[in-house]
C-alpha cells in the first residue's frame, strides 16, 4: 500500500476548493480504481470540507481534516471536533503537524487526547512529528522523533493505534523548497520505526515522509525504504502536480 495525501492548510475558499477537488476527481479517478494499493486524501480547511466531500464523493479519493479539538463537545468557542468531522464523512484527520505545535503551542498529552478521539469516531489519525533545524544540527534528531512518539503513543491505549499513520516532517524541510536528502529520509524513518517497534505497535504501521514534496522528488523519496508515502503541502493545491505525485506513487507500489 502506498499513501499520498495533500495538506491544503489555510488555501482556498470554498468554491476554489470544489473546484480543486473536481480536478483531482477527473485527472485520478480512473487510474486509482486500476490501482486500489494506492490510497490518496485531501485535507482541506475546515470551512472547505461539505464543498470538497461533494466534489468528491462516490470517487475513490478521500478526505480528512488538519486538525480536531481534544473534546467532543462543549463551550470551546471556534474549536471544531472528531464527532463533527466524522459526519461530513472525514476519514483521516491530522495530528501534531509541527506548525499546530508551534502556533497553537500543542503538547503532546493534548495530541494524545487527539489521537484518541479521531479513532474513537472511526477516523484514522496521520500523526505528525520532526525536528528543527538547531535539533538536526546539534545531533538531536533520533531523541527528538523518540520523545515526539513516545509523549503521544505512550499516553494512549493500544486500542487507539488503530489505522495510525505516522507522517515523518522535518520542520526545517516544511515551506522551504529544500526536502531531506534520501540519507536523511531513510535514517529518519528507521528511526521512525524502531521507536514503534519499541513501544509495541505493529511493524505495519505506515511511516509517511513530508515536506517540500514535489513532481520532481515524489518518486524517489517513494523509492526509500521504509517510507510508504508522503504527505504534500504546497505541491497539493495544484492539480495537476498532484495528480503527477499520485501516479508517481502508483510507479512505485508496483516496483
Amino acid at each position: 500500500m502506498r499513501w499520498v495525501v495533500g495538506n491544503w492548510k489555510m488555501h482556498t475558499t470554498p468554491s476554489e476548493a470544489y473546484r480543486l477537488a473536481l480536478r483531482l476527481r477527473e485527472g485520478l479517478a480512473e487510474e486509482l480504481e486500476r490501482y486500489p494499493q494506492v490510497r490518496v486524501a485531501v485535507c482541506p480547511p475546515f470551512p472547505n470540507l461539505e464543498a470538497v466531500s461533494r466534489a468528491l464523493q462516490g470517487s475513490p479519493i478521500l478526505w480528512g481534516a488538519q486538525n480536531c479539538h481534544e473534546e467532543v463537545e462543549g463551550a470551546y468557542t471556534g474549536e471544531v471536533s472528531a464527532r463533527m468531522l466524522a459526519e461530513l464523512g472525514c476519514q483521516f484527520v491530522l495530528v501534531g503537524h509541527s506548525e499546530r505545535r508551534r502556533y497553537a503551542c500543542e503538547s503532546d498529552a493534548q495530541l494524545a487526547r487527539k489521537l484518541q478521539r479521531v479513532v474513537e469516531f472511526g477516523m484514522r489519525p496521520v500523526l505528525c512529528i520532526g525536528e528543527t533545524l538547531e535539533e538536526r544540527r546539534s545531533g538531536q534528531t533520533a531523541a527528538v522523533i523518540e520523545r515526539q512518539l513516545s509523549g503521544v503513543l505512550g499516553r494512549v491505549p493500544a486500542t487507539a493505534w488503530a489505522g495510525l499513520l505516522v507522517a515523518y516532517e522535518p520542520v526545517w524541510a516544511i515551506g522551504t523548497g529544500v526536502a531531506a536528502t534520501p540519507e536523511q529520509i531513510a535514517e529518519a524513518h528507521a528511526v521512525v520505526r524502531h521507536s514503534l517497534l519499541q513501544q509495541g505497535l505493529p511493524p505495519e504501521v505506515p511511516i509517511l515522509y513530508g515536506g517540500s514534496v514535489h513532481a520532481g522528488n515524489a518518486e524517489s523519496i517513494l523509492g526509500i525504504p521504509e517510507v510508504v508515502g508522503v504527505l504534500v503541502g504546497t505541491a497539493s493545491l495544484r492539480a495537476e502536480e498532484f495528480c503527477a505525485i499520485v501516479r508517481a506513487a502508483i510507479r512505485q507500489a508496483w516496483c
